[in-house]
């Protein structure tokens, strides 16, 4: 009976703590990437972006991803790879417009997706 107990708060303690670790962890990836997309955005919005800024950003994202792959799904992954390569067509051809929606997009994301692994009740439930 104790050694169920022991092993039981033991597991329960051991997915606590992963499940913190994992929060914090793309928590703070995404508030990196969000720095990086904030960025870029201010230099798109007075105009002074160039294709090499979006493409070092999206290389910055390229080499993030692969950390992040094992803590979230592809499907969001994906879904800010394509925005990303749109964006950088967009600084790169000097659409200013399209360039700068695409990147509200990303921002949103970058603040919407770590939410989703908060150890919140909304998440465990």
């Amino acid at each position: 009976m104790i050694k169920s107990l022991a092993a039981i708060a033991t597991a329960t303690l051991l997915l606590l703590g992963l499940g913190i670790y994992e929060w914090r962890f793309v928590q703070k990836e995404f508030g990196d990437f969000r720095e990086e997309l904030t960025v870029l955005y201010e230099k798109t919005e007075r105009g002074d972006a160039n294709g090499e800024d979006a493409k070092a950003v999206q290389t910055k994202w390229e080499s993030r991803k692969k950390r992040l792959h094992i803590w979230i799904p592809h499907n969001d992954i994906s879904r800010i790879d394509d925005y990303m390569a749109e964006t950088v067509r967009y600084v790169a051809e000097e659409e200013d417009l399209l360039a700068l929606a695409k990147l509200e997009i990303m921002l949103h994301l970058s603040e919407c997706i770590p939410g989703t692994y908060a150890p919140n009740a909304e998440n465990i439930f």
